[in-house]
């Protein structure tokens, strides 16, 4: 994405402040959302007493390790750092791709869609969402959300229907 590009695409919310903190709200809301939701559904298949739970710590963890590791060695720059003033500004240099926000949301859903598929679905969803604001925001560039979208969907794929335990 080029700056005039980023900069066609918002300017009708810098036009207009409150649509600024609205984003800003909501892409902190969404994040909130998925990070309060595994810790639910950990504690109810614990409290179930269910053998996934295992499952749906490790498959998380490491996958979220793997990805932490490749991002920081390909270290790529985020927009703001390559001349985007962003919506919603941060100081974190670098560590763009993939995005580990979207990633995690993604894997929460994926997580979820393998115990309560329609709660899945729906976080599916937050997470398409969170995407989309990460990038309006200027947070990261499209590349990044969807590296970090199908990185959960292939780890969650493998991790949960692909390796027998």
């Amino acid at each position: 994405m080029t700056k005039e590009r980023y900069d066609a695409l918002v300017a009708p919310l810098r036009a207009h402040p409150h649509a600024v903190a609205a984003l800003k709200g909501i892409n902190r809301a969404l994040t909130m959302l998925c990070y309060v939701m595994y810790p639910l559904l950990l504690a109810w298949l614990f409290l179930q007493e269910d053998e996934r739970l295992l499952r749906c710590i490790a498959v998380p963890a490491a996958s979220f390790v793997a990805v932490s590791i490749f991002r920081a060695l390909y270290n790529a720059p985020r927009p703001y750092e390559l001349g985007i003033d962003p919506l919603i500004p941060r100081k974190k240099a670098g560590h763009s791709f993939p995005s580990r926000h979207v990633f995690s949301a993604c894997m929460i859903a994926v997580t979820y869609w393998t115990i309560f598929p329609q709660v899945g679905m729906t976080l599916l969803a937050v997470g398409v969402f969170l995407a989309i604001i990460r990038v309006v925001a200027g947070i990261h560039f499209p590349k990044d959300v969807v590296a970090g979208a199908i990185c959960a969907l292939a780890a969650g794929g493998i991790g949960f229907w692909c390796i027998p335990w």
